[in-house]
Order: structure tokens, then sequence, then C-alpha cells
């Protein structure tokens, strides 16, 4: 090391909490991102959030105010992260005793023959309401390239085998309540007139579809009211004041949580149980509680 008098000593502690001051700076910018890493990888994936919203509804009869309907979306079961966590989550999601359960399609990964396995052990532990639970299918449970009706047909028979009743192009009314059930849009059986066509604007209705692009087309008939959905994660990693970098619809508005389509619609995207992949940031997996109240 020079002398210090050859900068004078001044210059020479200068220089020397310059070089302090890079060398911490880099170190606190390695620990950042490595803190970073870890909880976008280790905690939020499974740090679950229980959302409650309020949910006026046209036509509810008086003994469903105050009734509780649970939305459940995306549980990908598979191979790519810990399925048991979708198991715990039900077992928390239980104490809530939901009126209703439906679930928003996207039950597998689709990575492996193994999530045929997987499903029924994940299904023995599902929430179930005390007055239905209802699902439709999402792109996902139609395998590879959304093409496979043969896993379709598995997916719903053992979400049937655990009393989750799958509403494909169909509706069904439950204690005063009529849920609509559009199949996936991605998928081989998407035919959502089937049903819009005869759908009762008297009724109290709820409508369940997995992808919320369906919003976009001409399907629905003037329906007016809730349309619960899923597929996009919110995005699954969003930096803080920005939008996602990443969101698998068309319409780039539909990200998460509710939204007024400014037609008598109000459409709902639940943030998503499970994950395609193990890595989430600034979007919490999320089951939603809807509380029942008139319109």
């Amino acid at each position: 090391m020079r002398d210090p008098n050859h900068y004078g000593i001044a210059t020479y502690y200068t220089v020397m909490n310059r070089r302090k001051f890079i060398k911490r700076g880099i170190l606190a910018t390695l620990g950042a991102g490595l803190f970073t890493g870890l909880y976008t990888w280790q905690i939020e994936p499974f740090w679950l959030e229980f959302v409650k919203r309020k949910m006026p509804v046209a036509n509810l009869p008086k003994r469903l105010i105050g009734k509780t309907i649970m939305q459940i979306s995306d549980i990908h079961i598979g191979d790519r992260f810990d399925y048991h966590f979708i198991i715990d989550s039900f077992e928390k999601a239980k104490k809530w005793s939901p009126d209703y359960v439906v679930y928003t399609g996207d039950y597998i990964q689709n990575d492996s023959k193994k999530q045929f396995i997987q499903l029924p052990e994940v299904l023995k532990h599902c929430v179930k309401g005390k007055l239905g639970t209802f699902g439709v299918l999402g792109n996902h449970d139609y395998g590879m390239r959304y093409t496979e009706q043969n896993v379709a047909d598995e997916v719903c028979s053992q979400l049937s085998k655990a009393g989750i009743e799958v509403l494909q192009n169909t509706q069904k009314e439950a204690g005063g309540l009529n849920f609509i059930g559009f199949d996936d849009v991605q998928g081989l059986n998407f035919y959502p007139h089937r049903v819009m066509n005869y759908y009762n604007e008297s009724k109290a209705n709820v409508v369940l579809c997995h992808n919320p692009d369906v919003c976009d087309l001409d399907v629905w008939n003037g329906y007016k009211g809730w349309i619960l959905a899923g597929h996009t994660h919110g995005g699954q990693c969003k930096p803080p004041f920005f939008k996602p970098p990443i969101l698998p619809v068309k319409n780039k508005r539909y990200t998460k949580g509710e939204i007024d389509l400014y037609d008598g619609r109000k459409l709902y995207i639940n943030r998503a149980l499970g994950h395609l992949k193990q890595v989430r940031f600034n979007v919490r997996p999320e089951i939603t509680i809807f509380e029942l109240e008139k319109a």
C-alpha cells in the first residue's frame, strides 16, 4: 500500500471510503437479490390469502342473504411444486364453512401421468359447500395443446367422484342460486350458447368460466351479473406500480380481482391457489370468499 502522504491524508481517506462504499453497495445488492429470489421461490408461493368480497346478486332469495360462495381456482396438481400445499390450503378453507364452493378450472399441470394418482389424493381433502359444489374445466384440463378429450374426461370423472359437479355449458340451481358453467374457450367443447340461449334472467345467476377473455365474446345474450374466472394467476409476478409483464389473456385489462364491465356484468378474477412454476412476487395465492347480498 502506498504511503498516505503520497496522496495527502484527506485524499487517501476519501479514496478508501469510496472503495468501502462501493463494496458495501455491491454486497447489499447481492444480499437483496438473494433475499428476493428466496422470497419469490420459497415464501410467497405458499403465503395463502383469503380475500373477502361482497357479491350483490339480482333476484337473490331473502334466505340466501349473508350466505357465502368460496372460489378456488388453478390448483395445478403435478410435479412442479409440492401439492401438499393445496391439501393444507383446503383444510384451512374448510374452517370458513362455505355455503357454496366453486372451482374455476386447471386442476392439473399435465406434466406427468402421475397427476392422475396425485389429483384424487388431493381431492380427498377438497372443500365442499353446504348447499352446492360446482366446477368448470380449464385449458390445462384438456392435456397437451388442449386437445386431449381423454384427459378432460378423466379430470371430470375424478371431480365427480370427489363431489364436485362439473358444469360443461350447463346450469344447475342449488338452494335458490343458479350456477351457469362454460367449458374452457381453449378446449374442445366451448359451446356457451347451449346454456346462454336458455338462461333465465329472473333467477339469481352466477357464471363460472376459466378464461376471462370469454367476457369479450358475443355469447352473453344480455346477461347481467357476476362472472367468476381464473387463468391469469394475476400475472404471478408483478413489479410494484407496474402491470404484470406476462399475462396469458388477449385483454390485458383482465389481470386480477374485481372488474366492472360497464354493461351490467361484473368480473372477478381469482389469483389462483397453485402455480405452473413455483414463483410469485407481489401476487399471493388466493382463495376468495363472497358474501351474498341483494343487488
